[in-house]
């Protein structure tokens, strides 16, 4: 039996009685939205000091609130750094790493889901165990394999090893069985090759799953701060988190609200991000859990 509409419906309407919201919804509610406030504060508190007068940004106890609106911190971050290098580097390795890893992902999810074939599952069973081995692990390895193709110092050093992601299979794999098998059948019916179904009706309805691991890839490579700092040697090929490193070293403790304005754009790309897609990324998460 197929619950995917079922939990669709369950995301969509939040949970009322007699039209009006529960007690228990109300103090649940309460309790998130005090959560919410709490996670929330050193955010307000970086954007605050980065619009702050340098001389008020080592003021103890810090402001909340900035007393006057400093713009030029943002404007020395550019002027006096080359960020806008490094936050092109990194929008190059995220789409990269998108790019590869959504199209890996799905072909393998979609084979492991829907197609047949021999020692399907040992095949499985082995690429999960990827997820159980720590990525420290393999950085010499994959430093001497990248060394020997003649990608290290290059930005495909960070884009090729992010390019297969065990946990991406599995999501996929997940939602991908949760399509009911009758689509399949129809689709047969109507003529239509194995890669016209999975182009045309697999994918549409995947796409939460999709916007899912299309966040995950953005962000992790986003973030990354290990593989910049062993794969790359050029300091103008480095990605966002050793600029801001590097920024922090090049003020110094002289001004760190200029340091707090890169903290700030570093993550305004991934919070403009998340805000388009949080709809898709908690049905996903969801509806990746669940097996018809």
């Amino acid at each position: 039996m197929n619950k995917t509409p079922s939990l669709r419906k369950w995301i969509k309407a939040p949970a009322k009685r007699g039209g009006r919201f529960s007690g228990s919804q109300i103090c649940l509610n309460l309790v998130l939205a005090f959560g919410c406030l709490i996670s929330m504060i050193p955010f307000i508190w970086i954007i605050s000091t980065s619009l702050s007068h340098p001389a008020e940004a080592l003021r103890l106890p810090p402001n909340f609130l900035p007393t006057s609106f400093f713009y030029q911190n943002y404007l020395a971050v550019f002027e006096e750094f080359p960020f806008f290098r490094f936050m092109l580097n990194s929008l190059i390795v995220a789409l990269g790493v998108i790019l590869l890893s959504v199209t890996i992902s799905t072909l393998a999810a979609f084979s492991f889901a829907r197609i047949n074939f021999r020692f399907k599952n040992i095949i499985f069973i082995m690429l999960m165990t990827g997820l159980m081995v720590p990525s420290f692990s393999t950085i010499i390895s994959t430093y001497f394999i990248l060394s020997r193709i003649g990608l290290v110092n290059t930005l495909w050093a960070l884009i090729f090893p992010a390019s297969v992601n065990p946990l991406h299979i599995f999501l996929l794999r997940q939602f991908m069985i949760t399509i009911p098998k009758s689509y399949e059948e129809a689709a047969e019916i109507d003529g239509r090759s194995r890669f016209s179904f999975f182009f045309f009706i697999v994918l549409p309805l995947t796409k939460p799953a999709l916007v899912l691991i299309t966040l995950l890839s953005f962000i992790g490579s986003w973030n990354n701060f290990i593989g910049p700092l062993i794969y790359l040697h050029d300091f103008y090929r480095m990605t966002i988190p050793i600029g801001l490193r590097a920024l922090q070293g090049f003020m110094g403790m002289g001004n760190i609200a200029v340091i707090l304005a890169g903290v700030t754009l570093s993550f305004l790309i991934p919070v403009l991000l998340y805000l388009f897609g949080q709809r898709y990324f908690v049905e996903g998460i969801i509806l990746s859990g669940v097996k018809s």
